[in-house]
């Protein structure tokens, strides 16, 4: 049998020892909608504290995908589907909201909108002053993204010329969705593109399209927010954010107030 003190600092050091923490859940991948899935971390928190969330910079769809392929990490948040090839290996898509895509400039362009043709031909390199579209005599610089990033693509397959569309060579390629709304919000004569959040508002004007702002119905171009998992591999955590972000009302009301619409499962 244990002595007398032993005994009295193992009872003492079971009164006295603090609760495990939850294991924090870093969900990887896509820059496109980051302040959206952090906010909807923190509203998972708040109903249900055992749920710790991190969104980590982005490292791209690609990355979050590749990340849970290899069994580095067990969710990717992405903003594209997957491949055949990627289904076939066993990975799971699950889409959560569906996010329009934007085109902002900064305020020194002094225009709120252009038509499709118009966005056309600036970034073809065809229209190069804003005076040229209504706005001021101020030289266009064109931001971009490279050739695999996912607002990209949306705009490639849903916007009127933009399938074999070459992007005009004075631009700028930004790396990411936050290198992109950044260089915009920083350089006069700025233009960009990315999922559209309410968060974009602040340093840039969000531009309508042929009258259509992206909140708008009929919007012409839109892509997906969604989760990637290996099937049968989606830890008690991860589930349990998983069926937050698709099915509780706050997450909706979430994925609303940053201008996206829920995907309800």
């Amino acid at each position: 049998m244990p002595s007398a003190p032993r005994l009295a600092l193992a009872l003492a050091a079971c009164l006295f020892a603090r609760p495990s923490l939850a294991a924090e859940l870093a969900v990887v991948g896509t820059g496109d909608g980051i302040d959206l899935l952090r906010a909807l971390g923190t509203s998972a928190h708040e109903a249900d504290a055992s749920l710790e969330i991190a969104v980590p910079p982005s490292i791209g769809s690609d990355g979050g995908i590749a990340a849970v392929g290899s069994g580095k990490s067990p969710l990717a948040r992405v903003a594209r589907r997957l491949t055949e090839a990627e289904t076939a290996r066993g990975l799971v898509y699950t889409p959560i909201a569906r996010l329009p895509s934007a085109i902002f400039v900064h305020p020194s362009a002094r225009v709120a909108g252009l038509t499709a043709d118009q966005l056309l031909a600036i970034y073809a390199g065809r229209v190069t002053n804003w005076k040229e579209v209504g706005g001021a005599d101020l030289r266009i610089r064109v931001v971009r993204r490279e050739e695999a990033d996912s607002t990209l693509r949306i705009l490639r397959a849903s916007m009127p010329g933009w399938a074999d569309l070459v992007i005009t060579e004075r631009s700028k390629t930004a790396v990411s969705t936050q290198e992109a709304i950044e260089t915009v919000r920083l350089v006069e004569g700025a233009i960009g593109f990315g999922p559209y959040s309410r968060t974009l508002e602040v340093g840039t004007r969000v531009l309508a399209i042929d009258g259509r702002l992206p909140t708008d119905p009929g919007y012409p171009s839109a892509g997906e927010l969604a989760f990637v998992h290996m099937n049968g591999q989606l830890p008690p955590a991860a589930s349990r954010f998983v069926s937050f972000a698709q099915q509780a009302a706050t997450a909706h009301e979430v994925i609303r107030s940053f201008g996206a619409v829920p995907i309800e499962r």
